[in-house]
């Protein structure tokens, strides 16, 4: 079984965009696998939806109580999450994410969202 783990801008992207990213990702796999995030995500999405405001705020807050009621499983992690996720591509894991910079660094195939609207394995 695969580990899909989502990077906060793919879960902020439910709240932007308005992508149910959990359907998205049963319609693109074709093989079992479970979504995870790391505990530094959480992190992330707690300062985000405290210092911004907005959509971003709402956004961050929507995908905070999305983890809970989806009971998304939290990988307990120290460190840059944008590192963790690259050692994790390194291990197998499937990355989801929409950052630029991530994208150069993962091992394919990871996943992103195109067209703000469709999850998509790239590689």
């Amino acid at each position: 079984m695969k580990t899909i783990l989502v990077d906060t801008n793919a879960l902020m992207a439910i709240g932007e965009f308005g992508v149910d990213i959990f359907s998205e990702l049963d319609r693109c796999s074709d093989f079992p696998y479970k979504v995870a995030i790391l505990e530094g995500t959480i992190s992330e999405l707690e300062k985000i939806s405290q210092e911004q405001r907005g959509k971003y705020k709402l956004a961050a807050k929507l995908a905070l109580s999305i983890i809970k009621s989806k009971n998304v499983k939290v990988i307990k992690s120290l460190g840059n999450v944008d590192d963790l996720l690259t050692a994790y591509s390194r291990k197998g894991y499937l990355i989801l994410t929409q950052d630029m910079a991530l994208k150069r660094r993962l091992q394919k195939p990871y996943l992103t969202i195109r067209q703000k609207k469709k999850v998509v394995m790239v590689g």
